[in-house]
């Protein structure tokens, strides 16, 4: 099973560790990859480079087992498509169950996604709820729901790609773009960012308008 776990990650925060950590141990897996988009399709283009968000990234998730950094869609030319990753992972691996971990946030709007459906068709989506947010679907999103959600992590393995499960641990409340609006009014961020993030930010005098 391959998990993936795509974001701007501007900056990447706990809640993002939280998430990755809660379906890491939800799912039982072994690897779960971030993987860091260059021009995002549905968010506003990233406030700082590439390197900066990779850079955090690294030093995030550096001496947790489980994590790894994928940079192909940073390498890629042209918008972030999940499809296009998803479809790269699906020729890699044939016979892999894959699984595509989002956001409430992201999963209440997966209809607006270029090619949706066929997302839905390459890989199972795992979702994470904020503190605060609501399933809030459109006829078309409840339609894939009814015949797609599966109520345990555990039927992910029954087949490939298809299933949707919603993770049932602790949530942590976060967004990168609170965040940035804190570090530009230089308030106390170490409930949300790790502390060699943190010093990275500081370092590197980022958000600061």
């Amino acid at each position: 099973m391959i998990a993936l776990f795509g974001g701007t990650f501007d900056p990447v925060h706990l809640g993002h560790l939280n998430m990755a950590e809660q379906c890491v141990a939800e799912l039982g897996l072994s690897e779960l990859r971030f993987l860091p988009c260059a021009i995002p399709v549905h968010k506003a283009q990233p406030k700082i480079t590439d390197t900066h968000r990779l850079n955090m990234l690294e030093l995030a998730t550096q001496g947790k087992r489980a994590f790894t950094i994928d940079k192909r869609e940073l390498e890629r030319q042209g918008p972030s498509y999940s499809l296009l990753t998803l479809q790269e992972y699906r020729g890699e691996q044939p016979n892999s169950s894959i699984i595509f971990l989002m956001g409430m946030d992201s999963f209440n709007s997966l209809t607006s996604w270029y090619e949706w459906q066929a997302i839905t068709q390459l890989c199972h989506i795992v979702v994470y709820q904020r503190p605060g947010e609501a399933y809030k679907p459109n006829p078309a999103l409840a339609n894939y729901m009814e015949q797609a959600q599966v109520e345990t992590s555990e039927l992910l393995l029954t087949k490939k790609a298809g299933h949707c499960h919603f993770l049932t641990g602790p949530s942590f409340d976060a967004a990168s773009s609170d965040i940035r609006k804190l570090i530009n009014n230089q308030k106390p961020m170490e409930q949300f960012l790790a502390s060699s993030v943190i010093d990275y930010i500081r370092t590197h005098q980022l958000y600061a308008e």
